[in-house]
């Protein structure tokens, strides 16, 4: 496969974060479900930590209503700063200041809440022409399995858009956008997407590999969607404007290739896989972790034997 040196670099990241996070009530009734903490960082911290890790310095949040704790996170707290660097707690005082520091920081309103597809739209003006990253908030990856670069790799040698796959149980392929897909004879892990279907039923599936939340774009998918119709659940979907985009030419920014990811991942949109991953994360702390795995064991004996 012959390298491309031309394309443009990927810099930039789009986070979708205007949901209202219903599954979480009532505690997300005046916190931001991306506000929920995971350990002692929100979730949004870590999305936010991982586009940066990536190489991706310019994001841009996509918010809605009541989600002005987003900002006011990355943003600097002076009176906080102030008093801890009085008390000479610098390693407070240090873990405050990381979120101010990761990335430059831009917002903009979705306004109506018309899908997935519609939040990324609202970021073409700030994409402003260059391919671009979509990370979901609900998703987090672990930084010790770095998805988002691979696909950054894969984009800047074969051009279009690339989206990262997942084997998931037939039965749970109903909850996912699901690709269709063949070899395309860049590496075990990379696939040429044939076909997408939205949440489609499991006797449908063309697969069982389901779209997780990490995407990278071609700016050509901004006029798809303007013209996508919505589609499942009456929005516009993000998943309609990529299968359009794996029938058109690559040298007008079509083709759709997937990365396959077996790594470590963490839902946070669930409930029950969020307090998982809150687990997860703790048990593997340095601070945290011996203590909590002694903790954690001896409460399961315990519940065994109940």
């Amino acid at each position: 496969m012959t390298t491309t040196n031309s394309r443009t670099s990927v810099t930039k990241a789009v986070v979708p974060a205007a949901g209202l996070g219903t599954r979480f009530l009532p505690a997300t009734k005046a916190t931001p479900k991306e506000m929920l903490p995971v350990v002692d960082k929100p979730a949004i911290q870590y999305v936010v930590e991982e586009a940066a890790s990536a190489g991706l310095s310019d994001i841009l949040m996509v918010t809605g209503r009541n989600k002005r704790a987003l900002e006011d996170h990355f943003d600097r707290a002076y009176e906080l700063e102030e008093l801890l660097a009085r008390k000479g707690d610098q390693d407070r005082l240090r873990r405050v200041r990381e979120s101010v520091e990761l990335a430059n920081m831009h917002y903009v309103r979705q306004g109506d809440p018309k899908g997935l597809g519609h939040a990324v739209s609202v970021a073409e003006q700030h994409v402003a022409g260059q391919p671009f990253a979509v990370l979901l908030g609900d998703d987090l990856i672990d930084p010790r399995d770095p998805l988002l670069s691979r696909m950054i790799e894969v984009q800047q040698e074969l051009g279009g858009s690339v989206v990262a796959l997942m084997e998931v149980d037939p039965s749970q392929i109903h909850l996912y956008g699901c690709a269709a897909v063949k070899p395309n004879g860049f590496g075990d892990d990379v696939f040429q997407v044939t076909d997408l279907v939205e949440k489609p039923d499991t006797a449908d599936a063309p697969s069982n590999y389901a779209v997780i939340g990490r995407y990278v774009l071609d700016p050509s998918v901004f006029d798809v969607l303007r013209e996508t119709e919505p589609g499942r659940g009456g929005e516009i979907q993000l998943t309609d404007a990529l299968r359009e985009l794996t029938n058109r030419p690559a040298d007008t920014g079509g083709q759709v290739h997937g990365v396959l990811f077996k790594g470590r991942r963490y839902d946070t949109g669930d409930r029950a896989d969020y307090l998982r991953a809150i687990v997860r994360l703790a048990a593997e702390r340095e601070d945290l972790g011996p203590g909590f795995r002694s903790w954690l064991r001896e409460f399961v004996a315990s519940e065994l034997q109940d």
